[in-house]
């Protein structure tokens, strides 16, 4: 078996390397034309192969990439000159921690908790592709539903919501999601 393992390992790493956007086992399976378990054991291995490296294979957005580690960012952006972009507003980062927690979620039911009005941070969160619509409400006027995109995912260096941290209900009803979504 490791005979058959090698050349996908091979061919996994230069794919994951290459790519712009995680992806995800079956469509590596479908690409290699190979077993989901063959694809799977092998980025079992790479994984492991690259744990202590400077480049590392990812499980991110629900698929695999390969990316710098986190700790040799400084020299990487000294590298290619990268001005870091600006980071989110305080009132950018407690909406989207809203949103995060509660989607899908209405504008008006966002400007409830938060207690102001949320159009601009919305529209910042939609053109940074953070958030996007998922749909509309059931309720009367059908307001738009938002909720986090794959972008979140990526950005925040998350496999699913599932790596979110656990907040309990009563903490996020308390207009305080910011401060508790930094702990």
């Amino acid at each position: 078996m490791e005979s058959l393992l090698n050349p996908i390992k091979k061919i996994l790493e230069a794919v994951l390397f290459a790519t712009k956007k995680p992806l995800s086992i079956e469509e590596l399976s479908t690409l290699l034309e190979a077993d989901v378990n063959d694809i799977e054991q092998s980025l079992k291995e790479l994984t492991g192969e690259y744990e202590d490296k400077g480049v590392k294979v990812f499980s991110v957005s629900n698929g695999y990439i390969m990316g710098t580690d986190p700790t040799c960012s400084t020299f990487v952006d000294r590298l290619f000159n990268i001005k870091i972009e600006t980071t989110l507003s305080p009132q950018s980062m407690e909406t989207l921690a809203i949103i995060a927690y509660k989607q899908p979620i209405t504008k008006a039911e966002i400007e409830r908790i938060r207690g102001l009005y949320s159009d601009g941070t919305v529209a910042t969160l939609l053109d940074k592709g953070l958030i996007e619509e998922k749909g509309r409400s059931e309720a009367i006027g059908h307001a738009r539903l938002y909720g986090t995109s794959e972008e979140f995912l990526r950005h925040f260096g998350l496999k699913d919501l599932h790596d979110l941290p656990v907040l309990e209900e009563d903490e996020l009803l308390k207009e305080k999601v910011f401060e508790v979504a930094l702990k």
